[in-house]
């Protein structure tokens, strides 16, 4: 078994981090943000940290918690890929369990592989939710015409409402979908970086009636929704090609979009040039019985 120095990560082993998260998403794939400075420091800086450094001093594996929006407890980490099967993640793991003494925990997985999930069951964890994380390279966008009888609008604070509308009609009916209010659900799309409200687009009947939506930040495609009565008829398939050319136009290199691994649009995704490059996963301790 692998012997590590273990201490706790200081503000100063940040950078040292992000390398090692810039490795794992090499080898692994997933979130292409997930070695940025930003989510490096969402992820480690905001809560208890551990580090283990190999014999050169270099951090080749961390955890951290943090918690989340709701308040819960959630762990996250990394380790080297050359180091996976030697019992480091499980260490890490039984760690977090420790710190959290009996309360229920999270993990957000953002670069998931094949090991992740035993790793995390070895403390008590399962998968909740995952996550294909796409990428499409722009070299060649399909032109997809507006579906007969519907027209587009952009997103802007007269027709914000709705895109709110659209999406709680689109996506209702999916399990554990959790209503947001319209000031919190306007206030988290402001929030995305690079949000792109003049490239977000809500799709009309003749007589106002929405049928899909599209929102869009700088190199993503974010939400895509589809209302009931319109599946089947490219609504979805028009407001992601359009919306590669719109990001193409607007600088863009590559678009990603990330979707649940369920979801029957990974299909229509892959036909428009979309591949998958990763896993993005969240594990949680079972519901009590």
């Amino acid at each position: 078994m692998v012997q590590l120095a273990w201490s706790d990560l200081h503000a100063q082993d940040l950078a040292a981090v992000r390398h090692l998260a810039h490795r794992c998403l090499e080898f692994d794939g997933g979130l292409p943000t997930l070695d940025s400075e930003d989510t490096i420091h969402r992820l480690f800086a905001s809560g208890p940290a551990r580090a283990g450094r190999d014999e050169t001093g270099e951090i080749v594996a961390v955890a951290a918690l943090f918690r989340d929006s709701a308040g819960q407890r959630t762990g996250t980490g990394l380790v080297h890929p050359d180091l996976r099967g030697q019992g480091v993640g499980e260490d890490l793991a039984h760690w977090a369990r420790s710190i959290t003494e009996g309360e229920p925990l999270k993990a957000v997985i953002e670069n998931d592989g094949p090991s992740v999930e035993s790793v995390l069951a070895s403390a008590g964890m399962m998968r909740v939710h995952t996550e294909f994380v796409m990428r499409h390279d722009l070299s060649s966008i399909p032109f997809v015409r507006v579906p007969s009888g519907l027209h587009g609008v952009a997103y802007d604070s007269t027709t914000a409402p709705l895109f709110h509308e659209t999406w709680i009609e689109s996506f209702r009916e999916r399990p554990g979908f959790h209503r947001v209010p319209e000031s919190q659900w306007f206030s988290d799309l402001a929030s995305l970086p690079g949000f792109l409200p003049e490239e977000c687009r809500l799709l009309l009947s003749e007589l106002n009636v929405p049928a899909g939506f599209v929102t869009v930040s700088a190199d993503w495609i974010d939400q895509v929704g589809v209302v009931p009565d319109w599946r089947g008829r490219g609504v979805g398939a028009h407001l992601v090609a359009r919306s590669l050319t719109a990001l193409k136009r607007a600088g863009s290199e590559q678009v990603w979009l990330s979707v649940t691994s369920d979801n029957p649009a990974v299909a229509l995704y892959e036909r428009l040039g979309f591949a998958v490059v990763g896993t993005r996963a969240r594990y949680a301790d079972p519901l009590p019985s």
